[in-house]
């Protein structure tokens, strides 16, 4: 659980020097859809469909700022944050609680990897014998026009990545395996450290 003090939650953020050399520059820094396209390559149409779900849906619990198109990523402990480049910066945030959307980062996994997310594990390995009945792949479903009833039980089941946001947000435990918070930018006010 991350810590929260004064309407605030301290959160950690791994950024590239460029990011924070926008942060310092313009006061605030802002993800783009071309940086994930560039950075995950092959891989991207994985990631955008994910990215895409998520933006589509972050407006509902922080409202989306001029110039802002993708999130940046923070971790309530920073022993959970992705490797860095040896040219990355560990930022200490202290971001308005209502500047964050907050969810599991175990939850945040599956729907990068475009798994079903059930409401339990019963519900996950029906949908999973569901489609090794059918012969195909949650990439099968996600990643092509061929199957619409599977891809939009999908996209409904990602729903739950949001199931522990108020409950983060008012500080109490919940049952999340390990916070994270979605951003729509990072702001320069908010950096309260930098390694």
């Amino acid at each position: 659980m991350g810590k929260q003090r004064n309407g605030t939650m301290i959160l950690y953020a791994s950024q590239a020097e460029p990011v924070w050399q926008e942060i310092q520059r313009e006061g605030a820094a802002f993800s783009k859809r071309e940086y994930v396209r560039k950075k995950y390559g092959e891989s991207a149409p994985v990631f955008l469909t994910a990215y895409n779900w998520f933006v589509q849906k972050l407006p509902k619990y922080v409202p989306k700022p001029e110039g802002a198109e993708y999130p940046y990523w923070a971790f309530a402990d920073q022993y959970t944050l992705p490797g860095g480049s040896t040219t990355s910066r560990l930022l200490t945030l202290e971001v308005p609680v209502e500047e964050a959307v907050y969810f599991d980062m175990y939850d945040w996994n599956k729907v990068v990897q475009l798994k079903y997310m059930g409401r339990n594990a019963a519900d996950e390995r029906a949908f999973l014998d569901e489609l090794a009945m059918r012969g195909i792949t949650t990439r099968d479903v996600m990643l092509t026009d061929f199957y619409p009833d599977l891809k939009a039980q999908t996209f409904d089941s990602w729903k739950r990545l949001f199931r522990y946001h108020e409950d983060a947000k008012a500080g109490f435990p919940t049952q999340m395996g390990s916070l994270q918070a979605g951003l729509w930018c990072i702001r320069k006010e908010w950096v309260v450290d930098v390694r």
